[in-house]
């Protein structure tokens, strides 16, 4: 009989890892000191050059480079051709727990290649020895140890030709060296693949709206007499293409008053190309006119005010003589405003989990208020993401979001149990933001890998925690495939938020969220949609051409692009939620309902003298209110609070219970990769949850109108009872103390079910019968 199987354990886990821990206070409260994580020694060796290296036996040249050898784990540099004098200055840096050597080997080789027959095979130009105990101990913030000439020995322990510089040293991952280092974690990585394994810090390219408001234009010239003109522009930037509607003016004096908006990167790569056009058909269009402008020539607005319009001549000649363009006697105009908007925050993350809602012009940034570690200790029980030599491997590093600096730990080869243990510090502006950190699979470490594959994500929201805490805690790493919800295993981090002033904190919560401009000119829906599509398109592209790259994968990934795509698991998601917030409404009618029914007739008492008291002291209804249900109920949670940041719920995302179908769906490719039946039977089901839709918003459009049918004499009748019951209840209420009027409708509200018929009361009846619009729809 098999044994029944195990449910995957998708919790958070605390863990009591070997780190600094505790809390913080004082003058120690904005330094970080790699306290987060466990303190790892490396024995780190810089080879910096060499000179006065022999030529070889064969070419009569030098083909050098050094191995760096400590037992089993030996680091290559880069060979250089027929260079005697070479310069490397590069770093290894050894694990000290898997060093079992006593002494460091360090090796000047030639490479050999093979010259008529002759050769092959590397030949050992000298070599250097140092035993363990001769090497010095490094801890910052002392200076680096400077390098020193060494000269070279021959196997036979005499002196060899030529001079070695580097230093050696042992220190731990808070060298600068760290992170351009080659580890012995990459002993099997070699070439230009090692660049890939490395840690590296990035920054995010400035970003900035340009607005481009089109006014008109005038003395346009078209070819085509015998027609009106139908004139619009078309703006381009780098590979977005953007359009005015055609205007209203079939002349030759158009006027539009539009606004396009693009999201450009520092530095500014491509200009902004205008075309006048005359749409003359379908995907047929005449140029009238053509305007190019660089963006280092566009006024930078930070203030709610409009920048002036200016006039600006069109390029009429479509060639590129430049004597066609000098004959040129007259000239079409543009009208329009170009301007970098520097007020707004340029969107590049989904706004529910954003990392910085900071504008684009520094001179409105907010003061700091804390700052933000981040230990990555290690990860446990990864599965394994690919095959290697008949087995399966993993390749994992991690990569880090916040504000606009990304950070990328080094690959850990072949281990389902990395230790990474490297420590990360950003600046805070505002306790409402996240930071994310994604775990991939390096696919790039051998020839034709393909792409990062992804294995979890994890999100932390900073006012979640608690200021100068450490949070040591496993977070489970949760992909989402189609065949379903797994672990790929878990993440330990270590996370503090320190606070520098805690005034300053409490202040930010009374500020707006974005920058004034987003309140001033809003922008719309649509807009912010198309600009954060223009953003993580540009992150991606400058991103990609850093070294080691941060591929498009990755920031795709860790920015959530496609998360406003259909998804019928996450529809479920957030109607549960909505449920979720409904249920405490509903317990509270419950709870009334049983009051007016008597189940407990000391309770149904005790509520209608409370509420007797209030009617005759209603100074005492508001300070009721603040101190009893609001005050009280959250005193009585302060014990139930949560004790750790929130983390991936499956049960609340509805991954534990999607179908497969719902999953294909959702991981299809847009536009759509199937086609037949897979097509239809999606579309008659989106039709009948359109349907249920549709029905309900026709549901609540008939409620309300059958409120405006009221007073609008659609049913006299009902109109004209309605209007008598307003006089007669208006005359009641004047004769009547209010005093009098709530104790009569408490005691009719709260009868005795012996003095009530369970049947719809005389409001809901004649509610009802109100007529609604429904009658003339087809």
């Amino acid at each position: 009989m098999a044994p029944p199987e195990q449910k995957e354990d998708f919790s958070l886990k605390e863990t009591s890892p070997k780190i600094g821990g505790g809390r913080v206070s004082g003058s120690d409260k904005l330094t970080s000191s790699f306290d987060l994580v466990e303190q790892m020694e490396f024995l780190y060796v810089r080879i910096v050059r060499a000179r006065d290296l022999p030529g070889n036996t064969v070419t009569n040249t030098c083909d050098p480079y050094v191995e760096v050898k400590i037992g089993n784990y030996k680091g290559t540099t880069i060979h250089f051709e027929k260079k005697p004098d070479p310069e490397w200055n590069q770093v290894f840096a050894f694990a000290k727990s898997r060093i079992q050597a006593t002494s460091v080997d360090i090796c000047l080789k030639d490479k050999i290649v093979v010259v008529n027959g002759n050769g092959g095979g590397d030949q050992i130009i000298g070599k250097i020895t140092i035993d363990m105990p001769d090497i010095p101990k490094r801890v910052p913030p002392d200076s680096p140890l400077a390098p020193q000439w060494y000269r070279l020995e021959a196997s036979n322990g005499t002196r060899a030709r030529g001079e070695l510089m580097f230093s050696i040293w042992w220190g731990s991952q808070a060298d600068e060296a760290f992170s351009d280092a080659w580890h012995s974690d990459a002993a099997a990585v070699s070439g230009e693949s090692i660049m890939n394994c490395r840690s590296k810090v990035y920054v995010s390219p400035k970003l900035w709206y340009v607005r481009v408001n089109v006014i008109e234009a005038q003395d346009l010239v078209t070819k085509i007499k015998n027609k009106n003109p139908e004139v619009r522009v078309k703006a381009v930037l780098g590979s977005v293409i953007l359009k005015t509607t055609i205007s209203q003016n079939k002349n030759l004096n158009p006027t539009w008053n539009e606004d396009l908006m693009f999201v450009a990167a520092e530095p500014f790569d491509d200009p902004l190309i205008l075309t006048v056009e005359n749409e003359l058909a379908p995907n047929k269009e005449e140029c009238l006119g053509r305007l190019v402008m660089p963006l280092s020539k566009a006024d930078k607005r930070f203030l709610p005010s409009a920048v002036g319009a200016k006039w600006y001549n069109l390029d009429t000649s479509m060639s590129d003589d430049v004597g066609d363009k000098k004959n040129v006697k007259f000239a079409s105009r543009l009208c329009m405003r170009f301007s970098l908007d520097g007020g707004y925050h340029v969107f590049d993350e989904a706004t529910a989990y954003s990392s910085d809602l900071r504008a684009t012009m520094k001179q409105l940034w907010p003061g700091t208020i804390g700052v933000l570690e981040l230990g990555i200790l290690s990860a446990k029980g990864l599965l394994p993401m690919k095959s290697k030599d008949g087995r399966g491997t993993t390749d994992a590093y991690c990569v880090a979001k916040y504000a606009n600096k990304w950070v990328r730990t080094r690959t850990v080869v072949d281990s389902f149990d990395p230790k990474f243990n490297e420590q990360y510090t950003w600046e805070v502006y505002d306790p409402y933001t996240v930071i994310t950190l994604v775990v991939f699979d390096n696919c790039h470490l051998h020839p034709n890998g393909g792409t990062d594959t992804r294995i979890g994500k994890v999100r932390i929201r900073l006012s979640t925690l608690e200021t100068d805490r450490i949070y040591t805690l496993s977070y489970p790493l949760i992909a989402l495939q189609p065949t379903g919800v797994k672990k790929m295993g878990e993440i330990q981090l270590a996370v503090r938020f320190t606070c520098s002033s805690f005034f300053n904190l409490l202040q930010t919560y009374t500020q707006p969220l974005l920058p004034k401009m987003h309140y001033i000119h809003p922008l719309s829906p649509d807009q912010i949609g198309n600009l954060r599509h223009q953003s993580t398109r540009l992150l991606s592209m400058r991103l990609s051409r850093a070294e080691p790259p941060l591929r498009q994968e990755v920031v795709e990934y860790l920015l959530d692009v496609g998360s406003q795509m259909w998804s019928l698991r996450r529809g479920k998601a957030n109607v549960s939620r909505l449920m979720g917030f409904s249920q405490g409404i509903l317990a509270v009618w419950v709870w009334f309902e049983k009051i007016r029914q008597w189940k407990n007739p000391k309770l149904t008492i005790s509520v209608f003298i409370l509420y007797l008291f209030v009617i005759f002291y209603p100074q005492m209804i508001i300070p009721s209110v603040l101190l009893v249900p609001i005050f009280g109920t959250g005193i009585m949670n302060f014990r139930n609070r949560p004790r750790n940041p929130p983390h991936m719920d499956i049960k609340l995302s509805q991954a534990d219970t999607a179908l497969p179908n719902d999953l294909e769906e959702e991981f299809d490719t847009f536009p759509s990769s199937k086609h037949g039946q897979f097509l239809a039977a999606r579309y008659d089901r989106l039709r009948i949850i359109g349907g249920k839709i549709v029905m309900l918003i026709g549901d609540l459009a008939t409620q309300l109108e059958r409120i405006q049918s009221l007073l609008s004499w659609r049913d006299p009748r009902a109109t004209s009872m309605f209007l008598m019951f307003c006089l007669v209840a208006a005359v009641v209420i004047f004769m009547i103390p209010p005093k009098h009027l709530l104790l009569f409708s408490g005691v009719f509200v709260m009868r005795h079910p012996r003095f009530r018929i369970d049947i719809p009361a005389l409001p809901q009846n004649f509610f009802r019968r109100l007529p609604a619009r429904a009658d003339s729809l087809l």
